[in-house]
C-alpha cells in the first residue's frame, strides 16, 4: 500500500493512504477529542467533537470520516477549532439532566470526560429537557434515553460486532432514539443481553442493573472470563473487595475485543452467592451417615486428607484412590493436581470434567498433526473462503465465535451449516442441510468423495504430508453416494451444491460438541481431518479445523496432564523415553499403564475396588448422566474430599470439603480454544478462609511429603 506524507499540528507525519485523520494522528500520539468514534466500529462522523483545521483551505473536517491527503496541514487545537468543540459540548450538556452524582457511569461518562477537558462546567445555554421513560424491564440492562447524545456506538456495535441488528433509530429530530421494532421492550426483542451497547455507551443512557453498588469501581482489574473456551479479557471493577462491574477488558489482539455474551457480562453474581463455601468442613467422628459437615481449621483439613489418603494407600494400594480434576481450574492447577496424584501417590487415575465434552476423542487430531490444529486464529474466520460448521450452536455454547461467524456471512463468506437442529446460524447460511443424527461421519465422507471426484484435491499437500493416499482413494471410489442421501436425509443436488461451494477453496471446518460427543466421534473427527488434507487447508490463516471446547481450560487440562494417559505436554503415557523424563525430573516411576477415567472410576467405586476420590472444582451429581448411580457409586467410597467454589451436591456427602477462590478471586494461566496461553492476576481476595486451588494443593502437597513446595504460581 503507498504512503502519504502530511503536517498535523506541525508534526511531520507518514501513513499509509486511506488513513482517516484521527487514525494517522492517534498513532503518532496526537490526541483527539471524540465521542462517536471507535476503533472496532466503522467511522460515523455523528458528534463532530473530533473537527480539524486545514490550514490551506480554511475548511473544518471531522477527522474520523475523512481520508488522510498527501501535503495536508492540519491543526487539532486552533482557536476555531477549541470553539467550535465547546459550543458542541455546551449544546449536548444543555439537552443533558443534571444527574452526574447519581449516574451509574460515574467517572467512565465519555461526555463528562470531554467537556472537563474543554474546561466546559455549566452551559449558559437555555436548559432543554428531553425526556425520555426511564426503562427497567428486564433483568440485565437499564436505559435511560434522557442522556442519549445519538452517537450511535450502541446500534453500530449491535449491528457490526454482534451482527444481531435487535435496535437502530427510531424516529427524527428531538424524538429520535435508539430503539427496537415498534418500540418493544429489549427482552421482547431478538436482543441476546450481551451487554456489548452498555459498554461501548459514552455516557449513563445504558448501564447494567445493579442493586449492590452505584457509580465508578474502587479499582479495576485485568482478568479472564472463566464460563467457555474463548477465554474473553474481563476489565472487572470492585469495591469492598466484590466485583460490582465487568466489562470487556479491549486490550489489543484480544480474542473478544469490545464485546462479551450475557455471561461474561452479567453472570458473575455466584462470587457472592450465600452458597460461596468460606471455611474447610469436616465430619466430627468421620462418619458419613451420621455426622453433619462442620468448620474446622485448614490444619485439621489438610491433616485428615493426608492422613486418610496415605492410609487408605497403604492397605490397599495406590489404584484404589483416584483424582477428578476440573477443566475450569488453570494450567498451573492442573499440573500440580496431576502431579499429586503421579508423584505422592502413584496412580494415573486422572481426568478431568472435560472428558464430559468428549476431550478424548480429539486425541485423533493430536496424533495426526502434533498438535498443529490448536493454533488457528478465531479472527482469522474472517479471512476464511468458506466455513463449513458441523455440529455447532455457537450462540449457546461460545458465543463470541457465533460473532465470528456471523460478521463473516456478513461480509460475503459463505457457511455450510449441518446440523440436525435448527440453529442461530442457519438463517445466515448460504446452504443448511439438517441431517439425520448421528450420520455426519457419512456425509463427510460423501463429499470427500464427490471432491475427488471433481479432482479438487490438493496434489501439493497430500504428496508432503500424507501416506497412503492410494488405499484412501479406493475407498472413496466404492462409496455408494445414493446409500449416503438415504442415509442423512439429503437429496443428491443439495450434495452437489454443498461440493459446488467447496471445490477450489481453503475450508475453515467449525466443530461442536454435536460432532465430539456422538457415539463415532473418533472416526468422524477423522473423516473432517481427511476432508481438511484432501483440500490443503491444514495450515492455512482462514482455513483448517476449529474445535469449540466447552470448558474454559478443557485444553490446558490436557496439556497438563491431567488426563489417564498423557503425561504434561501431552506426551503419551506409554511412550517410554517421555516417561523416563518425567521420572527423572521427578524422582520417581511412573506406571505406564493407563490410570481410569471418569466413567471407569465410577464403575470401579460401584464394584468397591476404588476406595477414595479426591475431586477438585467439579459437581458430578449435575455434571454426569444418571445422576443415583453416580450418587450411589460416590457413597460407596470410603473417602470422598471435594474442593470447590459453592456447596453443591457432590460437597454434601462428602468427607472433606475445602473452599476455593473463583478464577477473579487467583492469579494463573488458562489455554482457550485457539491454544491462547492467557495468564491473569486476581481481581478480589477469596472470601474469608478460601483459599486459591494451588495453594490448597500445594500446602496438601507438603502434607504428603513434599520436602519442597512451590510457595507461588
Amino acid at each position: 500500500m503507498d504512503t502519504i506524507a502530511l503536517s498535523i499540528d506541525g508534526k511531520r507525519i507518514i501513513c499509509f493512504a486511506e488513513t482517516s485523520i484521527l487514525e494517522a494522528a492517534e498513532q503518532n500520539g496526537i490526541k483527539i477529542p471524540r465521542l462517536c468514534y471507535h476503533p472496532e466500529l466503522k467511522p460515523f462522523g455523528a458528534c463532530r467533537m473530533c473537527l480539524v483545521e486545514d490550514e490551506k483551505t480554511g475548511r473544518l473536517m471531522a477527522s474520523c470520516v475523512t481520508p488522510a491527503a498527501s501535503d495536508m496541514v492540519l491543526q487539532t487545537a486552533s482557536p476555531r477549532i477549541i470553539k467550535h468543540r465547546r459550543n458542541i459540548a455546551r449544546l449536548m450538556i444543555a439537552e443533558h439532566p443534571e444527574s452526574c452524582i447519581l449516574c451509574s457511569k460515574g467517572n467512565h461518562c465519555r461526555l463528562r470526560w470531554v467537556a472537563a477537558q474543554l474546561g466546559v462546567g455549566e452551559t449558559s445555554l437555555y436548559h432543554m429537557p428531553n425526556y425520555k421513560p426511564y426503562e427497567e424491564a428486564n433483568p440485565f440492562i437499564i436505559r435511560d434515553l434522557s442522556k442519549c447524545i445519538l452517537c450511535g456506538k450502541c446500534i453500530r456495535a449491535d449491528h457490526e460486532l454482534v451482527a444481531v441488528g435487535a435496535i437502530d433509530y427510531n424516529n427524527r429530530g428531538f424524538k429520535s432514539r435508539p430503539a427496537t421494532v415498534h418500540e418493544l421492550g429489549l427482552e421482547q426483542s431478538n436482543c441476546t443481553f450481551c451487554g456489548t451497547c452498555v459498554s461501548i455507551c459514552p455516557t449513563g443512557a445504558l448501564s447494567a442493573k445493579n442493586t449492590r453498588y452505584l457509580g465508578s469501581p474502587e479499582q479495576e482489574s485485568i482478568s479472564i472470563c472463566g464460563f467457555c473456551s474463548v477465554g474473553c479479557s474481563l476489565a472487572m471493577g470492585a469495591a469492598d473487595n466484590r466485583v460490582v462491574e465487568v466489562n470487556p477488558a479491549r486490550l489489543p489482539g484480544s480474542v473478544n475485543g469490545s464485546t462479551l455474551c450475557v455471561r461474561g457480562h452479567f453472570a458473575h453474581d455466584f462470587l457472592n452467592s450465600p452458597r460461596r463455601l468460606i471455611a474447610p468442613m469436616g465430619r466430627n467422628n468421620g462418619n458419613r451417615e451420621n455426622d453433619e459437615l462442620v468448620p474446622i481449621s485448614w490444619d485439621s483439613a489438610l491433616d485428615v486428607i493426608a492422613k486418610r489418603l496415605i492410609e487408605i494407600k497403604s492397605v490397599y494400594g495406590p489404584q484404589s484412590i483416584a483424582f477428578w480434576g476440573s477443566s475450569k481450574c488453570t494450567n498451573e492447577e492442573n499440573y500440580l493436581f496431576q502431579k499429586i496424584a503421579r508423584v505422592r501417590i502413584g496412580t494415573n487415575n486422572i481426568d478431568n470434567g472435560g472428558y464430559i465434552s468428549g476431550q478424548s476423542q480429539l486425541k485423533v487430531f493430536d496424533e495426526k498433526t502434533g498438535g498443529g490444529y490448536r493454533k488457528n486464529r478465531l479472527a482469522d474466520l474472517e479471512k476464511a473462503e468458506v466455513i463449513l460448521i458441523l455440529g455447532a450452536d455457537p450462540g449457546h455454547s461460545v458465543p463470541v465465535v457465533g460473532y465470528y461467524l456471523k460478521r463473516a456471512a456478513r461480509q460475503g463468506i459463505p457457511l455450510i451449516v449441518v446440523d440436525p437442529r435448527k440453529t442461530e446460524l442457519a438463517s445466515m447460511a448460504a446452504i443448511c442441510h439438517s441431517i439425520q443424527p448421528q450420520t455426519d461421519l457419512e456425509l463427510i465422507n460423501g463429499l470427500t468423495a464427490l471432491l475427488h471426484e471433481k479432482k479438487a484435491n490438493d496434489s501439493s499437500i497430500l504428496n508432503l504430508y500424507t501416506e497412503g493416499f492410494s488405499l484412501f482413494r479406493y475407498g472413496l471410489s466404492s462409496l455408494d453416494i445414493k446409500k449416503i442421501c438415504r442415509l442423512t436425509h439429503l437429496e443428491m443436488s443439495a450434495l452437489n451444491k454443498a461440493v459446488e461451494l467447496l471445490q477450489g477453496k481453503k475450508i475453515a471446518i467449525v466443530i461442536g460438541h454435536g460432532i465430539s460427543q456422538q457415539k463415532y466421534a473418533s472416526h468422524t473427527l477423522g473423516a473432517i481431518l481427511n476432508l481438511s488434507l484432501i483440500t490443503g487447508s491444514l495450515g492455512r490463516a482462514g482455513a483448517g479445523v476449529y474445535v469449540l471446547a466447552r470448558v474454559n481450560n478443557q485444553l490446558g487440562a490436557m496439556d497438563m496432564g491431567a488426563v489417564p494417559d498423557l503425561l504434561p505436554g501431552r506426551q503419551f503415557i506409554g511412550n517410554d523415553s517421555a516417561r523416563k523424563k518425567w521420572e527423572k525430573n521427578w524422582k520417581i516411576n511412573i506406571s505406564p499403564d493407563p490410570g481410569l477415567n471418569l466413567v471407569q472410576m465410577i464403575e470401579a467405586a460401584e464394584r468397591g475396588s476404588l476406595k477414595a476420590l479426591y475431586i477438585m472444582g467439579e459437581n458430578p451429581l449435575r455434571a454426569l448422566p444418571q445422576t443415583g448411580r453416580v450418587q450411589n457409586a460416590l457413597k460407596n467410597l470410603e473417602f470422598i474430599v471435594v474442593q470447590d467454589i459453592l456447596n453443591s451436591k457432590t460437597a454434601k456427602i462428602a468427607d472433606v470439603v475445602l473452599p476455593a477462590a473463583a478464577i477473579s478471586e487467583k492469579e494463573g494461566s488458562v489455554t482457550n480454544l485457539e491454544g491462547r496461553i492467557q495468564s491473569f492476576k486476581s481481581v478480589t481476595p477469596p472470601p474469608a478462609k478460601a483459599k486459591p486451588d494451588w495453594e490448597i494443593l500445594d500446602l496438601l502437597s507438603a502434607g504428603l511429603g513434599n520436602s519442597n513446595p512451590y510457595g507461588s504460581v
